[in-house]
């Protein structure tokens, strides 16, 4: 568990690292370069889970061999499939990151957010439900593995 205390709003103990793929960790259906050694570094102290409705019908091959839990649902029902992933691992204990629309609601569950504004771009709706925006996944992956970054964003 990674726990980051944050001036002003407290303290969090994350268990869970959930993941959006595709316009997340992905484009185009293929894992982003230097994603998978950051999951590894991230695995390490919490859980990580891609969720994704898989539009390349890929995540199962470019996840193959890291330590993830990947889960695909119905593309037409994501926003609802994904929300009810993080209360069941506990949202109190998960940080979301994802870029969509269908990211909203898992995004209001989860203890902490962060929007990913990629090559795929970013849902407006979600930049306003999110705790932290940020362009790279890599760098959103960081702020986990670099918690100062995090806590002088968020701090009250």
């Amino acid at each position: 568990m990674l726990e980051i205390d944050i001036p002003g709003r407290g303290t969090f103990g994350i268990r869970h690292v959930v993941c959006d793929y595709n316009g997340t960790i992905a484009a185009d259906g293929h894992l982003i370069e230097g994603v998978a050694s950051r999951i590894r570094e991230i695995t390490e102290f919490a859980q990580v889970s891609v969720l994704t409705a898989d539009t390349f019908g890929t995540v199962r091959a470019e996840c193959d061999g890291l330590p993830v839990d990947v889960r695909v649902f119905a593309r037409d029902d994501a926003s609802a499939c994904k929300a009810s992933i993080v209360r069941e691992l506990g949202a109190e204990g998960c940080v979301c990151i994802g870029n969509g629309f269908n990211d909203i609601t898992m995004f209001s569950e989860a203890a902490l957010s962060i929007a990913i504004m990629g090559k795929e771009g970013a849902c407006g709706k979600l930049l306003t439900c999110a705790d932290v925006v940020i362009t790279n996944v890599l760098d959103a992956f960081d702020l986990l593995l670099r918690t100062d970054r995090l806590r002088a964003t968020l701090r009250g």
